[in-house]
C-alpha cells in the first residue's frame, strides 16, 4: 500500500502579502541609504567620483544592502534566505535598468557596483538571517 502525502498547503494571503512588504522594506533600507549618501556628499550618483568616495560609496551599499536583505528575511517570518534573493533581484533590476539607461550619459561605477558588489551582498544578508534564525 502506497502512502499518500499531503502537499503542504500554500501561504495565505496574508503571508504572501507579508512577504511582499518585507522585500520591499529591505529594499527601501538599501535605496534610502544610497539617496541620503549622494544626498549629504552634494555628489551627483551617476558623475564621475574620486577614488575615495567611490570606494566609501560601495562599502556603505554593500553594508546596507546587507542589512537590506537581513531585514527582508527577519521581517518575513519565514524563509529568510528566499526574501533576501527577491531584493536582491530588486536591487539588480533597478541598478540593471540604471545601468542602461545612464550608458553613454554619465558614469557607471554605482550601477556597476550595485550589480557586481551590492546585489550578493543582500543575499549574504539573508544567509545571515537564516543562520541565526536557526
Amino acid at each position: 500500500m502506497t502512502k499518500v502525502h499531503a502537499l503542504p498547503s500554500p501561504p495565505s494571503m496574508l503571508a504572501i502579502l507579508r512577504s511582499v512588504v518585507a522585500v520591499l522594506v529591505g529594499y527601501v533600507a538599501f535605496a534610502a541609504s544610497a539617496y541620503a549618501v549622494f544626498r549629504l556628499s552634494g555628489h551627483a550618483a551617476h558623475a564621475p567620483a574620486s577614488v575615495s568616495f567611490m570606494l566609501l560609496t560601495i562599502a556603505c551599499g554593500v553594508i546596507f544592502a546587507a542589512l537590506g536583505g537581513y531585514v527582508a528575511g527577519w521581517l518575513a517570518g519565514r524563509r529568510p534566505l528566499a526574501h533576501a534573493v527577491a531584493m536582491a533581484a530588486l536591487l539588480l533590476a533597478g541598478a540593471a535598468a540604471s545601468l542602461v539607461s545612464t550608458l553613454g550619459h554619465g558614469a557607471i561605477w554605482s550601477q556597476v557596483a550595485a550589480i557586481m558588489l551590492m546585489a550578493p551582498s543582500a543575499v549574504l544578508g539573508g544567509w545571515l538571517r537564516a543562520t541565526v534564525a536557526t
